[in-house]
């Protein structure tokens, strides 16, 4: 197994944030009193997933407050944010479901019952009454940050304006192994009001660099929809993916060819892992591997596999 890297960003308590103003446990919401967007900014999603605490924590500290419009800043999963444990730094990411793919009616409205379907039902309607929706991430290996989104053109318009990161991941028909958050309700819909809804992916999990990219990225945010002053530097040159197939794990005997960290890539038919019997091949050409899995575990993702797309 690989070794666990440094830990460069320290965990703080949280319980200060506890009580915000929505009804919400660890939710803050501010007016300006002004017309303009509702604008969510969502940490821990994923509860080793330290930068958006970081960022989202700096807004808090900082007594940053919306210009026009709406704020809210939304710590998700505390109680796997809690759980961390040095010794074993990413296994706290969850604790029975993924907190970023239950966020279909199937699930929030059926009979199961688990930490994360507990905590999605108490933020559902703090998610439905953002316009705007920046849903903050990080990646176990170390790779450059990339934003996540479906590829509605509000999605594209925003992530190519703030250009940073300047590495995009669109998902033309969702991701395939669930609902994540920024699809929940009119967030999913190709037609409608809905602003634009984001993940970023910040860099690996505990770097103070990922951290660092974590908060400017919210606040570049925030500008762009005018709720804080903030200069944003004009873009550089952008990168674009689209994602073609999630893998999940179906064995315990899941193997990849070679080592990945990500943006490795792939000719069309190359063998790229296997899984038991199966063959995990490149649909491709140019196929790059986005995200794959530090240790596989039967029912979680394996892999998700992009290609290029002209700019």
């Amino acid at each position: 197994m690989t070794a666990n890297p440094a830990i460069e960003v320290i965990q703080r308590d949280l319980s200060a944030y506890r009580a915000g103003n929505t009804g919400v446990d660890y939710v803050h919401r501010f007016e300006s009193g002004k017309p303009g967007p509702h604008v969510l900014i969502n940490a821990l999603t994923h509860g080793n997933e330290i930068c958006g605490m970081v960022a989202a924590s700096h807004l808090l500290d900082t007594h940053v407050r919306p210009l026009v419009g709406t704020l809210t800043v939304s710590f998700a999963h505390v109680e796997a944010y809690n759980a961390f444990d040095v010794e074993r730094p990413f296994e706290n990411r969850q604790i029975v479901h993924n907190l970023n793919r239950i966020w279909s009616d199937e699930w929030l409205d059926g009979p199961e019952d688990s930490p994360e379907l507990r905590r999605a039902r108490e933020l559902r309607p703090v998610v439905a009454a953002a316009d705007h929706i920046l849903d903050i991430h990080s990646t176990s290996q170390d790779v450059e940050p990339f934003w996540v989104y479906p590829s509605f053109a509000r999605n594209a318009s925003v992530a190519l304006a703030i250009g940073r990161p300047s590495i995009h991941l669109v998902m033309p028909k969702g991701l395939g192994s669930g609902t994540p958050l920024i699809q929940h309700g009119r967030h999913g819909e190709t037609e409608g009001p809905a602003g634009a809804a984001l993940v970023a992916e910040c860099g690996q999990h505990f770097l103070k660099a990922t951290a660092d990219v974590a908060t400017a990225v919210t606040l570049d945010f925030l500008g762009h929809f005018g709720l804080i002053e903030r200069k944003i530097t004009p873009p550089g040159p952008q990168r674009r993916f689209e994602l073609v197939e999630t893998r999940m794990v179906k064995t315990p005997e899941f193997a990849f060819t070679r080592p990945l960290l990500g943006f490795e890539t792939f000719a069309e038919g190359e063998l790229i892992a296997t899984d038991g019997a199966d063959e995990i091949r490149s649909p491709c050409d140019q196929c790059t591997v986005l995200m794959p899995t530090r240790q596989p575990i039967v029912g979680r993702e394996a892999v998700y596999l992009a290609r290029p797309l002209a700019d």
